[in-house]
């Protein structure tokens, strides 16, 4: 069914997933950039990442119940941090950087605190939103 936009909500859910990954993405950069690494921005990044792993698979899988979504985003980004156990992102990272953006360098039991968090929230946010636009006429 059609929104009062004239889009269906997959193709609206579509716009507003690329629309909030591109600004997770721009904000995640600024903090790896510009701000000083303490424990207060690795917690920050931490959770922009969380959120733009949503945000991507929502624009990917963006007829998927967000339950779906929420479980792909923190299956991937426990794997992700788990893979860090290895020392190939570690190595990664020192032959091509952006790789660290990515794929992070060294484990962190509170990032796995993080993301389970943040893909939550992120999880419970998408399903409440969806089940409004349901309730919609």
């Amino acid at each position: 069914m059609p929104h009062a936009t004239g889009l269906s909500r997959t193709t609206l859910r579509r716009i507003v997933s690329l629309l909030a990954l591109l600004a997770l993405v721009l904000t995640g950069l600024a903090v790896h950039l510009f701000l000083p690494d303490t424990a207060a921005t690795d917690i920050a990044g931490d959770a922009l990442y969380a959120a733009a792993v949503y945000a991507f698979l929502t624009l990917v899988l963006a007829r998927q119940r967000p339950i779906v979504v929420g479980a792909i985003a923190l299956a991937w980004c426990v794997g992700v941090e788990v893979f860090q156990l290895t020392g190939i992102p570690a190595l990664l990272g020192t032959s091509f950087p952006p790789a660290m953006l990515v794929l992070g360098t060294v484990f962190d039991p509170r990032d796995l605190v993080v993301y389970a968090s943040t893909i939550g929230l992120m999880t419970a946010t998408d399903a409440v939103i969806a089940r409004r636009g349901a309730e919609r006429p």
